[in-house]
C-alpha cells in the first residue's frame, strides 16, 4: 500500500492546496504530513520549533512520513522539509513523486510574512532564497514529476500532475 501521489518543495509551492484539489479529481483522500506532526505532537509546528528545536521537529516529521507511506492510498503532501532527511529521500524512492517546482519571487510572494513558517522567520526572501537552493537538488533527486506552478493557478498545477500520471 502506498500513496498514489506524494507532493514535495518548498514553502508557498501550493502542496496543500494542490494535493486536495489532486485528491478530488483523482478520486482519493488527501493527507498532509504537517497536520499529522501537529495533531501528534498537540501544538503548532512553530510552536514545536520555538519549545522542541528543530531536530525534535525533524524527528516527528520522519515518523509521520513513513507512516503516511505506509498506510495511505490518496494523495500525500510532504512538509517542505521533509527531504532533508536521507531516511525520508529513501522511503521515496520507488514512489510516484510530484515535485512543485517554484522560484524565489513567487515563493516569497505567496509566503509573504507568514510568521506560522518558523523557518523563514526574520529576512523572508533572504530565508526563501538559500531553502530553495538548498533544498532543489533535493527535490530533484526524489521527483518522478516536476511541474513549474509559477503563473500557474492550483487547478492548473493539478491538472497537469494528472496528465502526467502513468495509467
Amino acid at each position: 500500500m502506498s500513496p498514489r501521489v506524494i507532493l514535495v518543495g518548498a514553502p508557498g509551492c501550493g502542496k496543500s492546496t494542490v494535493g486536495a484539489l489532486l485528491a478530488e479529481r483523482l478520486g482519493a483522500s488527501f493527507r498532509d504530513t504537517d497536520a499529522d506532526v501537529e495533531a501528534a505532537a498537540g501544538m503548532t509546528i512553530a510552536e514545536l520549533f520555538i519549545e522542541k528545536g528543530e531536530p525534535y521537529f525533524r524527528d516527528l516529521e520522519a515518523e509521520a512520513v513513513r507512516a503516511a507511506i505506509a498506510g495511505h492510498e490518496g494523495v500525500l503532501s510532504l512538509g517542505g522539509g521533509a527531504v532533508v532527511r536521507e531516511e525520508t529521500r529513501l522511503a521515496l524512492r520507488g514512489q510516484r513523486v510530484a515535485y512543485l517546482e517554484i522560484d524565489l519571487a513567487e515563493a516569497a510572494r505567496r509566503v509573504g510574512l507568514n510568521t506560522a513558517r518558523p523557518l523563514l522567520l526574520g529576512n523572508v526572501r533572504g530565508q526563501l532564497g538559500q531553502l530553495l537552493e538548498q533544498r532543489r537538488p533535493l527535490y530533484e533527486q526524489v521527483a518522478t514529476i516536476t511541474v513549474s506552478t509559477v503563473g500557474r493557478s492550483a487547478e492548473a498545477v493539478a491538472d497537469l500532475i494528472v496528465e502526467e500520471l502513468p495509467a
